[in-house]
């Protein structure tokens, strides 16, 4: 995930999310200039805290509500709890470690000051929470047509350009597939001859090898 494609590029439709997974061909640079990787098109809000759920906003394991454009973090066990934090990181997602390659969205917490916080100071600060849907669908599977990022399995379609665009493989999305990513590798000499399109992906293999659908 070399015809005549280049650079993806889609931004997510709300702020504190990134869902529908787009990506950069080889050649060219993500949203964030980080391959692999989608960040939001205005600054996330404010978070709500709930207290007594945790030391720390969203840590790991813990639970968020169903609102990404405002959302709290809830008990995992009730019926507000959405999706569960996979990992959590500080700073920003163009500066930060990737999020794991099955990460359904990201939420973007805001620098702020609640009246309850994790050391006592008065802030929570800025970060970000690689986040898992508690039930399907989970958009960042292999073939998902979504998440924040592509990996192995999953497939894009044609956008004008030059660009592409990660769609569901089971064609029931809103596109059809087009070419599926069926390796990722360390260079494109690597990659099967079968292979029509080179996809950036980032980490240690980041070459990702796909062929049409």
């Amino acid at each position: 995930m070399r015809s005549s494609l280049g650079a993806v590029c889609a931004l997510a439709a709300l702020a504190t999310v990134l869902s529908t997974g787009c990506q950069s061909a080889l050649g060219g640079g993500g949203e964030d200039g980080r391959p692999g990787e989608r960040r939001t098109a205005t600054e996330s809000p404010t978070p709500t805290r709930t207290s007594g759920y945790g030391a720390v906003f969203l840590d790991v394991d813990e639970c968020s509500s169903f609102g990404r454009t405002s959302f709290t973090e809830v008990s995992c066990d009730g019926e507000r709890a959405a999706a569960r934090v996979v990992a959590r990181h500080d700073g920003t997602v163009r500066d930060g470690p990737r999020c794991p390659a099955t990460t359904d969205f990201v939420l973007h917490i805001s620098e702020q000051h609640p009246s309850f916080d994790e050391d006592g100071d008065g802030a929570v600060p800025r970060g970000y929470a690689c986040m898992r849907n508690l039930q399907p669908p989970h958009p960042g599977d292999p073939g998902g047509g979504g998440g924040p990022r592509t990996i192995v399995g999953d497939c894009v379609y044609g956008l004008p350009g030059g660009k592409v665009r990660e769609t569901a493989c089971d064609g029931e999305g809103k596109h059809k597939p087009e070419y599926k990513v069926t390796e990722a590798v360390d260079a494109k000499s690597r990659c099967p001859a079968s292979t029509v399109l080179f996809v950036r992906l980032g980490g240690a293999a980041p070459v990702g090898c796909a062929r049409p659908v």
